[in-house]
């Protein structure tokens, strides 16, 4: 695997607890925007940590953007004191990149969650992608993430401007040209941990459907899903109470 990069960290929980969550954001976001979960397992008695991903919020920036330059970084990244991530929760890229890093070091966590992740993206999806961050770089204002998502919380607009801000435009970009084609599902097939995919409703928009999602669950055993009605690709802003739901069912 590529050469890691150290990641910032921030966390909501008792750092004592031996119940220790990795979460990790998607393309163009930052570990701040994981707050919900965040505090919703830490409420349940865990400890949750997330971070930025390379490129994004405070982490290093480099010139390896690949999925598994991302899946390198996770798999140095290890709770306080060492051992397995109990779990580890990823959205999008964030999905994608932990399944990578799971796939590589089957000791890393004890399972896997992956929100509406980016297994497979090709096609009307990789242009969808793409055009949704160069709309996000090039006027990044709170009114219009507002008026584009008037039911997220106010934290969630507040974040997601700064996510942006403080995220390399160009490693965004390079994200998509450096994954062509973006297909980590031999690495799916593979894992050996128990896996519970939380996607998003395609009547709304969902990464993670159809032909992606049926091949991928025949593929491997581990692999379980569940779906979030009426929630789009973000569906922990979307849909944060039922998401949370059923990421306290996954890992129960």
């Amino acid at each position: 695997m590529p050469a890691p990069l150290s990641l910032p960290r921030i966390s909501w929980g008792d750092p004592t607890s031996d119940r220790r969550v990795l979460l990790v954001h998607g393309l163009g976001s930052s570990g701040a925007l994981m707050w919900r979960l965040g505090t919703a397992l830490a409420d349940a008695g865990r400890h949750a940590t997330a971070i930025d991903l390379r490129g994004h919020g405070d982490a290093p920036r480099a010139l390896d953007y690949s999925v598994a330059a991302y899946g390198a970084d996770l798999v140095a990244t290890l709770p306080d004191g060492g051992g397995p991530w109990d779990a580890v929760v990823g959205h999008s890229l964030g999905g994608a990149s932990a399944t990578v890093a799971a796939a590589s070091d089957p000791e890393w966590t004890r399972r896997l969650v992956l929100l509406d992740p980016a297994i497979l993206v090709g096609g009307r999806d990789a242009t969808i992608v793409r055009k949704s961050q160069e709309r996000a770089f090039a006027d990044n204002r709170v009114e219009l993430v507002q008026q584009e998502h008037p039911h997220w919380h106010p934290q969630d607009w507040e974040l997601k401007v700064d996510a942006v801000h403080r995220t390399s435009a160009w490693a965004v970009e390079q994200t998509s040209r450096q994954n062509t084609p973006w297909d980590v599902t031999a690495d799916a097939a593979r894992l050996t941990v128990p896996t519970h995919v939380i996607a998003s409703d395609p009547a709304v928009y969902s990464i993670f459907t159809g032909d992606v999602a049926a091949g991928l669950l025949a593929s491997n055993p581990l692999i379980t899903m569940s779906v979030v009605a009426g929630s789009g690709h973000s569906l922990h802003r979307d849909k944060p109470e039922e998401t949370i739901r059923q990421l306290e069912e996954a890992l129960a």
